[in-house]
């Protein structure tokens, strides 16, 4: 109940600002079509995530894997492309918009080392078994949870695509995709060759409805963690790799021409 309602108070609040800015701006301008399309998928997958697979997470350690990595692989870097600042800026009153204070601070809390770190405290301190299994047992607990794998996860990308381009910004950007894709693989891989349950609390006979032993169940939600994650940070990394080429042959050719 809480999920979908702060859902659908999110896309409210970004359709307002979309509408405010392409009213103001023209349609297109501000926010670009593409940004709201990949909100629109983003929150496709917020719901996905957070109110489709709620029901079943508290069953299936794997159900529960996949909303995480819904959560940070697919969700997180669409939102955080989609400019969510700008449009829950313009949906505020004119007034307050003119008065909202400039966040000094904000280009140190978005960059990549600090929000490499603060995405890797989440993702092994949430996943401490008895951390993890307080999380399954409290509400709260486990919407802080989920908020704190995709708010750093956004931040993450966030971080990335509106960072400092050029030579040493894309090269930063390859090393840490890379760098998280590592430690994401590493957790991923220690619980699928976990040799016994971690987390009791899906150590029952639930799983067995699904033909899938408590354990069988872990090694499934570990591969989730290790195998996909791994495929959308390589890509990602890839994409920056190619980027940083690609300006690093342009500042030759600038040299060059002089």
């Amino acid at each position: 109940m809480f999920a979908g309602s702060a859902l659908a108070a999110f896309a409210l609040v970004y359709a307002i600002g979309v509408v405010r800015v392409w009213r103001h701006a023209g349609i297109g301008h501000g926010i670009t079509r593409g940004q709201a399309i990949a909100f629109a998928l983003g929150w496709l997958t917020l719901v996905v995530a957070l109110v489709a697979l709620d029901d079943l997470s508290d069953t299936l350690f794997a159900a529960h894997m996949a909303q995480h990595e819904l959560l940070i692989l697919v969700a997180a870097p669409l939102v955080a492309f989609s400019s969510p600042y700008v449009a829950c800026l313009w949906a505020l009153p004119a007034s307050a918009r003119l008065r909202t204070p400039r966040l000094p601070l904000a280009g140190y809390a978005t960059a990549p080392a600090v929000v490499w770190l603060l995405h890797a405290i989440a993702l092994w301190v949430w996943h401490v078994p008895s951390l993890y299994d307080a999380a399954l047992a409290h509400e709260l607990l486990h919407a802080l949870e989920h908020a704190s794998f995709f708010g750093s996860a956004a931040l993450f990308w966030w971080g990335l695509a509106h960072g400092r381009y050029g030579r040493a910004g894309y090269g930063a950007a390859v090393v840490y995709v890379f760098a998280t894709a590592m430690q994401s693989g590493i957790l991923g891989a220690l619980i699928t060759f976990a040799p016994h349950v971690w987390y009791p609390a899906y150590d029952t006979a639930a799983a067995a409805r699904f033909g899938l032993t408590p354990l069988e169940d872990q090694q499934l939600a570990g591969l989730l963690m290790w195998v996909p994650a791994g495929f959308v940070f390589i890509a990602g990394g890839l994409y920056f790799f190619a980027a940083w080429l690609k300006e690093s042959e342009r500042r030759a050719d600038l040299f060059a021409a002089r």
